[in-house]
């Protein structure tokens, strides 16, 4: 399994705009083969922050996924929340491998 993370700077005047766009991106992940953890929102201190979880079984399915960027009418809508709202400033991904509970 690998999990990616990504960290969002967002504009802290457009948080239901962000929400929107995020609400989005959790259908899209959870019906192209992985698993959304969810959007993790400011609540105290930093108003600009925001994350974001979502696992895939493995990374090639990652890479599937992927694929459908710029693509998939889905994926070019979901995107367009974001470009047209200006919500997102800017986002760093990574990749985590998770330790779960046995």
């Amino acid at each position: 399994m690998i999990t990616c993370v990504v960290d969002y700077t967002i504009d802290a005047a457009k948080v239901a705009e962000f929400e929107r766009f995020a609400q989005r991106w959790i259908e899209l992940v959870n019906e192209h083969g992985g698993t959304h953890h969810g959007y993790f929102l400011p609540s105290e201190g930093a108003s600009d922050k925001a994350l974001a979880l979502f696992s895939f079984p493995s990374l090639a399915a990652y890479e599937e996924y992927r694929q459908l960027f710029g693509v998939h009418p889905d994926f070019v809508a979901a995107d367009k929340i974001r470009d047209d709202s200006g919500c997102v400033l800017r986002y760093e991904r990574s990749f985590m491998r998770p330790l779960l509970p046995d």
